[in-house]
């Protein structure tokens, strides 16, 4: 697997980031280590504040969202218990830094992002670092991305009441979903499909924007639209696929160019 186009800058705070942050608060799996150790998490945070990106603390992005503390991510991935080659389902696409981790840990990640902004926003850096096993939609991540289920596990980034009957759904049997469920207080769980049914466990307290339903409502002339055509997300609309180097040379610039017409994720 080729490197992470930016890998290169802030090596050494990266490193530091993972052992202060993940090595010696428990986490042990050495494919979630070397995925947080190669990608360039400074370029998923503001510009302003790409120095103070790995730190122990979570980061706005706009829009009341955040880029999430380094710790939780490894936390959730870790709990995906990911071997490679799994096709994983995110809710919640936000800055696009948990996608970018899945991928490097050799997922196919398909990430749901309701504000436009947002999904637009991570689908170029994406497409900068050359992350091409991560696709985006825009549109109502309660309902998940039916056509290309089963998933083999279902990351939620936001936290309800329940995880959704319509993500569970979509789980393949023996799958993972691993999901922050409350409201005041919330809780980190992890749901394993087995025979039929349900395995919980609870993982420890955590704290999560709260989960928006009902946007995104689909329709049956649903079709992909180029990034761009709509600012509402009312109708699921698929971000393009990475480009590559040029993007990156662009953004290293402070330009970043428009989408192409998407194209088949797998």
């Amino acid at each position: 697997m080729r490197p992470y186009r930016g890998a290169e800058e802030y090596r050494t705070a990266r490193e530091r980031m993972v052992r202060t942050e993940a090595i010696e608060k428990g986490i042990r799996d050495p494919r979630v280590l070397r995925a947080l150790l190669e990608v360039p998490r400074h370029l998923f945070a503001e510009e302003a504040l790409a120095s103070r990106a790995y730190g122990a603390h979570a980061l706005p992005i706009g829009r009341g969202q955040t880029l999430s503390q380094p710790y939780m991510v490894a936390r959730m991935t870790e709990a995906l218990e990911l071997r490679g080659g799994e096709k994983v389902l995110e809710v919640g696409t936000g800055s696009g830094y948990q996608a970018a981790v899945l991928a490097r840990a050799g997922c196919r990640v398909f990430s749901v992002e309701r504000i436009p902004e947002l999904a637009q926003r991570a689908r170029k850096i994406l497409d900068a670092i050359g992350a091409a096993n991560v696709v985006v939609r825009i549109g109502d991540g309660s309902e998940g991305w039916p056509e290309f289920a089963p998933f083999d596990r279902i990351l939620l980034t936001a936290g309800g009441r329940a995880i959704p009957t319509s993500l569970k759904d979509q789980l393949g049997e023996g799958g993972i979903v691993v999901a922050p469920v409350g409201e005041r207080r919330q809780e980190l769980l992890r749901v394993r499909k087995e025979r039929g049914g349900e395995r919980v466990e609870t993982l420890g307290p955590c704290r999560f924007v709260p989960l928006v339903t009902g946007e995104g409502r689909r329709r049956k002339t649903d079709r992909a639209e180029p990034a761009g055509e709509t600012d509402s997300p009312r109708r699921p609309q698929d971000l393009p696929a990475p480009r590559g180097a040029a993007d990156f040379r662009a953004r290293k610039k402070g330009k970043l160019g428009g989408f192409h017409p998407p194209t088949n994720p797998l």
